[in-house]
């Protein structure tokens, strides 16, 4: 038994994480992996909201399944020039901002031109500000430092920066020797990355699916809504491919994948979850069982959007999610292989 080359997918989370894409500005990381499976000779259709469409044909076209994951990530926009040359930002997705002070940046104009800079409070010097350490973390005390010569609105505004700006937040990427992959935006790239192998694989290896299969590469997910739409009426089942939560409480860790069996939006579907399960213990996958509080997936967006099928949420462990994230590459591992016989396997229903 082969499966896809893992020290390839994680080349492919760089590659990945390395582009730009909170929602809302996602075309650069959309263009890829329309590239990328170009090259394998998969046709592919882009949606209204700029989401990406690939079809495996299968045995059987009149049941089909829907696998997704988002290349769409967190990230901010320019709410106010301030009068000190500094910007006030508004967040894109759900994250708190703590988890991006003193993080660098890049504010892209709307004519493509981008400049860095730093994401600090502006009680940031102990030597200054009393308050540094109890000051609150929030918009009106948080701003971004940029690396130009600047001190007041109107240079900044010479530059071409103006408010809606898209701010994108560095990854910093690393592979540690010990199997680690360290970055921001595991979120869902990771995932990206494991369904684009196994695309690969099943079309360099010539292996016929049971039922034609569609993979949506989403890119608003983050804010909600990135796979509610394009599905067919002959689509059955539904799997979001996305990370597995971890903290107190939680099962999930990062060397296994996690099956999730209710989120914030209810429970999964019974029956596909307990199929994921018998396939993962028949095929010896390590696997975790989990639920997540305070999380939402494109499978439950496309529920709530009225979508008749069975819906499923599976994904690598990463740690600090919306934050600066870890998985491993035992984690990455044993989803790609719970996907691989999971398309190759009969519908629940």
């Amino acid at each position: 038994m082969t499966y896809p080359n893992t020290e390839e997918t994680i080349n492919l989370i760089k590659k990945l994480v390395s582009i730009p894409s909170p929602s809302g500005n996602t075309n650069e990381v959309i263009n890829f992996v329309e590239k990328y499976l170009a090259e394998l000779q998969i046709e592919t259709m882009r949606n209204r909201k700029g989401g990406l469409i690939a079809t495996l044909e299968g045995t059987d076209t009149t049941k089909r399944r829907m696998l997704t994951a988002h290349v769409d990530t967190l990230g901010a926009m320019v709410k106010e020039i301030k009068a000190n040359g500094r910007l006030k930002i508004d967040l894109i997705g759900g994250f708190k901002f703590n988890s991006i002070e003193g993080e660098y940046c890049q504010i892209e104009t709307a004519k493509g031109k981008k400049y860095t800079g730093t994401i600090l409070m502006h009680q940031t010097s102990v030597h200054v500000y009393k308050d540094a350490g109890k000051a609150e973390r929030n918009q009106d005390n948080m701003e971004i430092r940029i690396d130009e010569r600047v001190h007041n609105a109107e240079e900044v505004r010479a530059l071409g920066i103006e408010v809606g700006d898209f701010v994108f937040f560095d990854p910093r990427v690393e592979v540690t020797p010990s199997g680690y992959i360290k970055s921001r935006h595991l979120d869902d790239k990771a995932s990206v990355a494991i369904l684009l192998q196994l695309i690969k694989q099943l079309k360099t290896e010539h292996i016929t699916l049971p039922f034609t299969t569609h993979f949506l590469i989403s890119n608003n997910e983050e804010i909600g809504y990135g796979g509610n739409s394009n599905i067919t009426p002959e689509t059955v089942e539904y799997l979001a491919v996305d990370m597995g939560a971890m903290g107190d409480g939680q099962s999930t860790d990062e060397y296994t994948v996690s099956i999730c069996a209710k989120d914030a939006s209810g429970p999964y579907h019974y029956g596909l979850r307990k199929h994921l399960v018998q396939l993962a213990e028949a095929n010896k996958i390590d696997y975790k069982l989990d639920i997540y509080p305070y999380y939402g997936s494109d499978a439950s967006a496309a529920i709530r959007a009225g979508h008749d099928i069975v819906h499923g949420l599976i994904g690598p462990g990463i740690d600090s999610s919306h934050a600066f994230e870890r998985t491993h590459q035992s984690s990455i591992e044993n989803t790609a292989k719970l996907l691989y016989h999971y398309v190759q396997s009969e519908l629940v229903l």
